[in-house]
């Protein structure tokens, strides 16, 4: 089944900055639809990049890894991005440096890594897509150099559950107190302790494997 049409008309409809005709033909031609369960791996750590994600809908999470596989949590990506991170590894040929992982169910345009140069030369708006990525996420890993660097854990916390409300736009999120304490890089019982603290605080209310965000602000 030829599913160019489809994709033609998902990357007018959730990617308007590449609005260069011959560059959504481009891609329709030659993308390929994939689609992923919340928890799968979308891009492995150490594995070569192959082709570009485009996420049209849903929401990825990006991991860092140290040699200890010690895990400490990046960004978000949201419908209408893909990742700073992927992009420089493919330019370079380089093997990747991150963990994409699916936050949420999600729809993705997979483009061929052998298209990238070229597009650059040939669409300004492709050009604008690819420097627009650069600047969102560079001004998100200053946010989170800043939050490691300056703020105390309870704080980054914090941070981090509101990160997450806003990339899913769930206020009901599942998740476990390990799995934050191995995107935060401690303990699962400093997690426990600070989110026992919110709770009583009235911002969050704690069950199994679930945590409900009260807080109004949002």
């Amino acid at each position: 089944m030829n599913n160019a049409p489809y994709i033609e008309s998902l990357i007018r409809q959730k990617f308007p900055i590449l609005h260069e005709e011959a560059l959504v033909k481009e891609i329709a031609e030659n993308g390929t639809l994939v689609s992923h369960k919340a928890g799968d791996i979308v891009l492995e750590i150490n594995h070569y990049i192959k082709s570009i994600f485009l996420l049209v809908d849903g929401s990825v999470k990006i991991i860092r890894e140290d040699e200890e596989g010690n895990e400490l949590f990046l960004y978000y990506l949201n419908g209408a991005q893909t990742c700073a991170m992927a992009l420089t590894c493919c330019m370079n040929d380089m093997k990747s440096h991150i963990r994409a992982i699916a936050e949420e169910d999600c729809t993705i345009i997979m483009v061929p890594i052998k298209f990238l140069d070229s597009w650059m030369d040939k669409y300004n708006s492709w050009k604008a897509f690819v420097f627009q990525t650069y600047n969102i996420r560079f001004n998100e890993l200053l946010s989170t150099i800043d939050s490691i660097a300056f703020m105390k854990m309870d704080e980054r916390l914090y941070k981090y559950l509101v990160d997450k409300v806003r990339a899913t736009g769930k206020k009901a999120l599942r998740v476990t107190h390990q799995e934050i304490a191995y995107e935060l890089n401690t303990s699962r019982e400093v997690i426990s302790r600070l989110l026992k603290q919110l709770e009583k605080h009235g911002k969050i209310a704690l069950s199994r494997n679930r945590i409900d965000f009260l807080d109004p602000v949002l």
